[in-house]
């Protein structure tokens, strides 16, 4: 069984599509515990200076304030760290990721504790780890589509993710939500298929 880290980052909070196909994802997929982090500008400030500095400080010549300055950089990374199964609600802002996720990244992204740089070259810490990419889109950008060039989403989340060990990643996309209401509602049924085909299509009754 699995524990599990949510990670979304929608403007509409719970109204939000990218995250309500995350929870009927999570309805189906055997975990012990879930911790969630809501991704918003008030919790998840974009880097600066003197976060930037105290990141690149080893934690044993700190000062009181850089300590102060890491905090949150070292919460996101713990909270990483003990998950199994990594969960992004990731809508598609602009043809790529909200910035309060890109915030995120920032924050894990870290020389010594989720990389490092070796001879070979970097190297990710976050190994062995599930991840599980739920992103909505207004559009159709997937393989194939007119629009696939566009997609600045999957792409730049497959590498920002695979820097950091982060390897072993599934992408459902929920695509064509601004293309009317029957677009939608055929796109809907064929993530939750997706869903369905992946974990089985058993609701997890061991669900937290």
């Amino acid at each position: 069984m699995s524990n599990v880290l949510l990670i979304h980052s929608s403007v509409f909070g719970e109204n939000s599509q990218s995250l309500g196909l995350a929870r009927d994802f999570l309805k189906r997929y055997p975990h012990r515990s879930v911790v969630e982090r809501a991704l918003t500008p008030e919790t998840m400030p974009h880097l600066d200076g003197a976060t930037f500095a105290a990141m690149g400080t080893p934690a044993n010549e700190h000062t009181s304030s850089q300590r102060a300055a890491a905090a949150l950089s070292d919460e996101l990374i713990a909270e990483i760290e003990a998950a199994d199964t990594i969960v992004l609600a990731v809508p598609m802002y602009n043809f790529s990721i909200p910035s309060t996720l890109k915030a995120w990244i920032d924050h894990v992204a870290r020389r010594g504790r989720t990389f490092r740089y070796s001879e070979n070259g970097p190297e990710g810490l976050l190994k062995g780890k599930k991840v599980f990419v739920l992103a909505a889109r207004g559009g159709v950008y997937s393989k194939g589509a007119p629009a696939a060039a566009f997609d600045f989403q999957e792409p730049y989340l497959r590498a920002a993710l695979g820097f950091l060990g982060l390897t072993d990643v599934t992408f459902i996309h929920l695509e064509g939500l601004a293309m009317g209401p029957e677009a939608a509602n055929t796109n809907r049924g064929k993530a939750l298929a997706e869903i369905g085909r992946l974990t089985g299509d058993v609701v997890a009754t061991a669900a937290a």
